[in-house]
């Protein structure tokens, strides 16, 4: 770029490394060659039929229409172009802003994608929220688009379509907005600090819908791997925005491919079955659906196991899905945060996370097509309101996904009797004078089946 380039732009570029500039540098006369390669013609501006043409594959065209007026509405501190469009020196800094920009320079850009033509100084909420549900749309689009999906089946999953009017909805109810439910830069700025996935997404719609590919920011893994689902047969309760949700939540950001453990469209409605097929498989995603359409679940930080006893620790969650899609973390107020147990008759017999026995969080019966959601007004575990549409729900679909590599099992863990599982029956059934008959009468160890 030539010296006649404004300090504006200069200072812009400094923000990438030398082996960068010459990419963004380059993307102007990319743009204007279009699909076929053809060389633009010099001092020529980018138009919204330009960007449609570099866009189209990834982005609708409200998203496009948004990026085009807020490229549009940057001073560059230069004369405008004549006859309308998008200059060099616009491109160059809606680039170093969206791709390297702090929160306070992305937030003028987020303002004008947000509203009709990129003009004003204050947004409404309703505004943000349609931007955003743009902007999700054009995330899963690329990611289709890119092949990165890492095994999901989107035709095999939930509503992608009201997954994303649900995200954008959490999103935008992160913004500290005015009675009025509007909200100027400032707001912005402090909302974008917050919620750090708005600027993710952005940078990739940005740098694949531009093909601006810098070697030091490889493409970022937002969705899970998925592992040898039978997609054949199933229609998941998942959705890729409800997997953009809860994906970083996951405590260390969990990278072992997902696994799926239960399903009731799959394995019926049996509560052995999920028991089975939950012990020792490591944390775990569970996910709900009430007959009246509530959707809602919970993260298990450890492997699920039969006791008359809490377990887990506070990286245990709660979530809702639908109508809203919240998180509701661990409030410190008790350890409540994980319950098992089966066959018993002194102790509940289901599965709960949070609150207390007969006031759970969220509670399956182990008769299994029963549960609860209680908070008056609130679990005292994690704060959460009562997550099914009724109190004393229905059981209508539950799935329960592995979100970690399984632990490392004991060889001769399989083996072990009830008694060697759990100490304290044990420990009952001598102080009630049984006789242990079982610890005599053990098989011989034989070797696992490989």
């Amino acid at each position: 770029m030539g010296n006649t380039e404004s300090v504006v732009v200069q200072k812009r570029l400094t923000r990438f490394r030398p082996d960068e500039r010459p990419v963004v540098e380059g993307v102007f006369e990319h743009l204007l060659s279009g699909p076929t390669g053809a060389p633009g013609k010099a001092g020529k501006a980018i138009t919204l039929d330009v960007l449609k043409t570099n866009m189209g594959s990834i982005a609708s065209d409200s998203m496009t229409r948004r990026v085009y007026a807020c490229m549009t509405s940057i001073d560059a501190e230069v004369p405008p172009v004549s006859g309308g469009g998008v200059s060099r020196e616009q491109l160059v800094i809606f680039l170093a802003d969206t791709l390297r920009g702090t929160a306070e320079e992305r937030a003028p850009l987020v303002m004008a994608m947000a509203q009709p033509g990129g003009k004003g100084d204050v947004a409404t909420v309703d505004q943000i929220q349609q931007f955003l549900a743009d902007l999700i749309s054009a995330v899963l689009q690329t990611l289709a688009h890119r092949g990165r999906l890492r095994g999901w089946k989107p035709e095999h999953m939930g509503d992608e379509a009201k997954g994303v009017r649900l995200l954008a909805e959490q999103l935008s109810s992160e913004i500290k907005a005015s009675d009025q439910r509007t909200c100027d830069t400032p707001c912005l700025e402090d909302w974008l600090f917050r919620v750090s996935s708005v600027a993710v997404y952005l940078e990739l719609l940005v740098s694949e819908g531009l093909s601006v590919m810098l070697p030091s920011r490889l493409p970022p893994t937002l969705l899970p791997q998925c592992r040898e689902a039978p997609w054949g047969q199933l229609r998941s309760l998942l959705d890729l925005p409800l997997l953009l949700f809860l994906a970083p939540l996951l405590p260390e950001r969990h990278s072992a491919p997902w696994r799926l453990l239960f399903s009731t469209q799959l394995h019926g409605e049996s509560f052995t079955r999920l028991v089975s097929g939950c012990r020792g498989r490591g944390p775990t995603v569970l996910l709900l659906r009430d007959t009246k359409g509530h959707m809602f679940g919970g993260f298990a930080s450890h492997s699920w196991e039969i006791r008359p006893q809490f377990q887990g620790d506070s990286r245990c969650f709660l979530f809702s899905v639908a109508p809203h899609m919240r998180v509701y973390t661990c409030t410190g107020y008790n350890q409540h945060y994980m319950y098992l147990n089966q066959g018993q008759q002194t102790m509940p017999n289901g599965l709960g996370m949070g609150g207390q026995h007969g006031y759970f969080g969220l509670w399956l019966d182990s008769d299994f097509g029963q549960g609860h959601s209680r908070a008056r007004p609130k679990c005292t575990t994690y704060g959460s309101p009562q997550l099914s549409a009724d109190e004393d729900f229905k059981l209508d679909a539950m799935e329960v996904w592995a979100v970690s590599e399984p632990p490392e099992q004991d060889p001769d863990e399989k083996k072990r009797s009830i008694l060697d599982a759990d100490p304290e029956v044990q420990a009952m059934m001598e102080m009630a004078g049984k006789t242990l008959h079982s610890q005599g009468l053990r098989e011989p160890e034989e070797e696992d089946e490989q």
